[in-house]
């Protein structure tokens, strides 16, 4: 559930920036940083889309799996545990990646991406950390049944 929360904060967050860049919100509220240099370069765009709202997708994915993997029957499967542990490890592959544009290329950080950055190792480490727990907990059943 943990993992579950996480992601909603995550679908807020994006869902303000993807607002901000379709023109619904009319200024960022960035006391520090350059978030209107960062939504405003051509890196924000991603297959004619922003950014952001790939982000709100990616939120609402891990949101809906982790749901699924907290109830019914899908209740501690440990496909739903790879499959968190999977896509959480390609967001901070694009999450670095879009830090490292930020850093190297325009020179500007948006306070908004870094705490979003910042979610998405989270939630990489709460899912390799419940994947490994699953791991454990498989191993003591199977040790348990072997005596």
């Amino acid at each position: 559930m943990t993992i579950a929360v996480l992601s909603l904060v995550g679908v807020f967050l994006a869902t303000y920036l993807t607002l901000y860049k379709l023109g619904y919100v009319e200024a960022l509220a960035c006391g520090t940083g350059s978030c209107e240099v960062v939504q405003a370069s051509r890196w924000s765009r991603l297959w004619g889309q922003p950014v952001a709202l790939w982000g709100a997708g990616f939120y609402l994915a891990m949101f809906a799996l982790s749901l699924a993997g907290s109830v019914g029957r899908l209740a501690g499967s440990r496909l739903v545990g790879i499959g968190l542990a999977l896509m959480s490890a390609c967001g901070v592959l694009f999450s670095g990646w879009l830090t490292f544009v930020e850093i190297a290329w325009l020179h500007a950080i948006c306070r908004y991406c870094v705490a979003s950055a910042g979610i998405v190792v989270v939630l990489f480490i709460l899912s390799v950390v419940d994947l490994k727990s699953d791991e454990r907990r498989v191993r003591g059943d199977l040790e348990k049944s072997d005596e």
